[in-house]
């Protein structure tokens, strides 16, 4: 089979490896759509060392073998993949900190969700990271589950129930994503980037203006859109220091920001933290998300079309990766999905 594997000497590369076989309690499943995350480039691009070398967490395919002793599951089953689960034991997962579970980042998909087939571990299998796909939703709809509980949980976590109006820095898919569910919501929301193509799109997924940063004035326009104080929320949607910079001078006193774009490994942030201080804002960060999340944005996508499949502009055949990668670092794609028959 086919399938995306990490080389030290050569990177990661669509290569032909021997297909698994499940072991007790694991599932193999034919990969049907993965998509490709910022995340994923990242990795390929040595910037993120969070994790083990291993893409493609954004799987949705069918079951094609079950390991000895699995129960709810059978052939034939339409499933999302969640590559990471926490124990739901410890005292981080109680504490309401799943993410950082010591178990989360130990278990993966094998070997990684852009292959042909690949592995969920019994580990995931156990404690719900597989879930069966209704009807109504497509492969491509499963693969946008784990982006959009990601921001799920970003949004919970900085308090977004409570945000009149909000900022997304940053209008890639986690962005438009961000923007989407809080616009569903009855959020105001502003969207901050430097791509037009993607700044276009902004305004489908609900956003009340979409500015260039490289033309405008972001906090300055969006002060004069609240009437003088700023945004109650502010998301960073992008790993640039720039982009929290951005969202600090954007938000009211008070206000909050979501660090939810992966900072690139050494980042440093260059601000005077007394205004910070003095201006009582308040600066959370958001990784992963947990099951609570996955079956969340699955009963959304369910209930109520979000609309987010029109981020999808390209789609490529699994021995197409390396276009594909090509493509996303030019920032020429929005939401690029990988395919196999």
């Amino acid at each position: 089979m086919k399938a995306v594997i990490y080389d030290p000497a050569g990177g990661f590369k669509v290569r032909t490896i021997e297909a698994p076989h499940p072991a007790p309690g694991e599932l193999l499943v034919k990969m049907k759509v993965c998509g490709l995350c910022g995340t994923d480039l990242e990795k390929i691009h040595g910037t993120y060392t969070a994790a083990m070398p291993v893409v493609g967490h954004e799987p949705a395919g069918v079951v094609e073998e079950t390991g000895q002793g699995v129960k709810g599951f059978s052939p034939g089953d339409r499933v999302f993949v969640h590559h990471h689960v926490p124990c739901g034991e410890c005292e981080l997962c109680i504490a309401g900190n799943p993410t950082m579970c010591n178990r989360y980042r130990s278990s993966n998909i094998v070997p990684g969700g852009f292959s042909e087939y690949f592995i969920a571990p019994a580990w995931n299998v156990e404690r719900g990271g597989v879930l069966k796909l209704p009807d109504k939703l497509d492969f491509e709809d499963g693969a946008l589950i784990e982006p959009t509980a990601c921001c799920i949980r970003g949004l919970q976590r900085a308090g977004a129930k409570n945000a009149k109006t909000a900022v997304v820095v940053g209008s890639g898919p986690v962005g438009l994503t961000h923007v989407r569910l809080l616009s569903r919501s009855g959020t105001r929301v502003f969207v901050s980037d430097v791509n037009k193509k993607r700044l276009a799109i902004a305004y489908d997924m609900g956003a009340e203006e979409a500015y260039d940063a490289s033309q405008t004035d972001v906090p300055d326009s969006i002060r004069r859109k609240t009437s003088g104080l700023g945004a109650d929320l502010a998301i960073v949607a992008a790993g640039s220091p720039a982009a929290v910079t951005q969202a600090v001078r954007s938000i009211r006193k008070g206000g909050k920001i979501c660090l939810f774009g992966v900072p690139i490994k050494g980042s440093r942030l260059e601000y005077d933290l007394s205004d910070l201080f003095n201006s009582e804002q308040s600066i959370e960060t958001s990784y992963g998300a947990s099951e609570i999340e996955t079956n969340l944005a699955l009963q959304m996508m369910k209930d109520d079309d979000l609309g987010l499949r029109k981020m999808i502009t390209h789609r490529f055949r699994l021995e197409e990766f390396e276009k594909a990668v090509e493509l996303s670092m030019k920032g020429e794609s929005l939401k690029t999905v990988m395919f196999s028959d």
